[in-house]
């Protein structure tokens, strides 16, 4: 085989008429015999992590056994077929999301507003917010000079709510997880149109004018750059042809999904009742439409860090699609009745099937020489253990990826009892190679996942 040092750059872009288009890592893209960081021999770390709201129910989720022959708790089975490529992590705590004495009880925006950070969020139903830089953003400044953007934020509900959302708290502890300084909370998207043009469009602006003119354009973003992609096509081996057709095709189904929710909007609701977004009505096809976004700005690292409120806390979601009929958060006040905790795990449950298609996509999209899910980090869990206790102890924590071959899965890991969850973040931190002498209230490492 005759070889080359000619390659592809890694920031080529598709351009068309208004838009443009980043590419996946390509075969072309690396130089034979190669020996930078960024290839497909030497893969980049990504980091991303998943909030579910109001914890779990800790009797059906946590396995009654350890180790790599750990029998799957009645939550978790529903992940079975992915039992390889996660962690479960029982034992941690975040305490300084507890109330201290003399402060509003609270009880939701102190435990998210400590969960990525182990900083103790300060009570306060003004502007005057205090928590912690957050983990994510701590990963966003390491890998920010090699992404167009540092991070991204997401979620499913609204996070417009202003003012005071719990008792002594501002509800910018409610509306996000991410904190880029001390003071200033990082807002959330939830919207797939907003998000699919940040990626993919050619706006500088989000106004909301501007967006509706984009939206009602009838063209799409492929059929702007379609000439460019044919000719690359044709510059590319076979093997690449194959990886660009089934990220092309990938973008064209979400741009028909986005169009289809906007459309259903339309019918179902006035227009001057509802501004005209890409928000489907079902909670399955809006949280599947974010994930496949999330694996679109993986693969073509726009971004190495992401994270995702599945909802956040005090959500009064239901869902009826599982026969849950119950608002999440007053279902969550449970008092122990043998009914309500049958409603809260099938809520578990249902949104760990979320999890496993996200895990799904991200194992089979190619990267490098293996798949996006071998080469990223992923951490999936609640603020809280019991959610009648408010209790930020006994955490449901997941860690799933291969983190480049750092991390294996397929196993129970029970740490110490009261182990910090600042100490598992300490060792995420290792293991894509940041360095940091400490996280919130950490006091060391989670050492089961050291040298693995």
């Amino acid at each position: 085989m005759y070889a080359t040092k000619k390659s592809l750059s890694r920031r080529t872009f598709l351009q068309g008429i208004g838009a443009t288009i980043g590419l996946p890592l390509l075969d072309s893209m690396v130089p034979a015999f190669a020996a930078t960081k960024d290839t497909a021999a030497n893969p980049v770390s990504r980091l991303g992590a998943i909030y579910i709201p109001h914890g779990a129910v800790l009797p059906e989720w946590i396995p009654k056994t350890e180790g790599v022959d750990y029998e799957m708790s009645p939550t978790l089975k529903t992940l079975e077929p992915y039992r390889d490529q996660f962690t479960v992590i029982t034992n941690l705590d975040n305490t300084p999301a507890l109330v201290r004495a003399g402060e509003p009880l609270g009880g939701h925006a102190n435990i998210m507003g400590a969960w990525l950070s182990g900083v103790h969020a300060k009570p306060t139903e003004s502007s005057d917010v205090l928590a912690g830089v957050t983990i994510d953003q701590l990963a966003a400044r390491h890998f920010e000079k090699d992404t167009q953007l540092a991070s991204l934020e997401l979620g499913i509900e609204p996070t417009d709510l202003s003012g005071s959302c719990d008792v002594g708290f501002s509800c910018a502890y409610i509306n996000t997880v991410s904190w880029l300084t001390p003071t200033t909370p990082l807002p959330v998207e939830n919207n797939p149109r907003a998000l699919f043009e940040r990626l993919f469009g050619d706006s500088d602006t989000t106004d909301a004018s501007v967006r509706l003119k984009r939206t009602k354009k009838d063209r799409s973003i492929l059929d702007s750059v379609k000439d460019e992609a044919a000719s690359l096509q044709r510059k590319i081996g076979s093997g690449d042809q194959a990886k660009l057709t089934e990220y092309l095709e990938s973008i064209r189904d979400i741009e028909r999904r986005i169009q289809k929710a906007e459309e259903q909007g339309i019918r179902e609701l006035p227009a001057m009742d509802r501004p005209m977004g890409a928000i489907p009505d079902s909670f399955v096809d809006h949280v599947k439409l974010m994930f496949d976004l999330q694996v679109l700005a993986y693969q073509t690292d726009m971004t190495r860090v992401i994270t995702f409120m599945m909802s956040k806390d005090i959500t009064n979601r239901t869902y009826p699609e599982i026969g849950v009929r119950d608002p999440h958060h007053p279902l969550s006040h449970h008092q122990n009745k043998a009914e309500s905790l049958v409603k809260l795990a099938k809520i578990n449950v249902y949104h760990l099937e979320m999890l496993g298609y996200y895990l799904d996509k991200l194992q089979s999209t190619p990267d490098g020489d293996g798949s996006l899910l071998d080469h990223m980090m992923l951490l999936y869990g609640s603020g809280m253990g019991d959610s009648n206790a408010h209790a930020p102890k006994d955490l449901p924590i997941l860690l799933a990826g291969g983190a480049n071959g750092k991390l294996k899965g397929g196993r129970h890991l029970k740490v110490d009892e009261g182990t910090p969850l600042s100490n598992l973040y300490m060792t995420m931190l290792d293991k894509l190679g940041i360095p940091a002498d400490s996280i919130g209230n950490s006091n060391g490492r989670v050492e089961g996942l050291s040298g693995v």
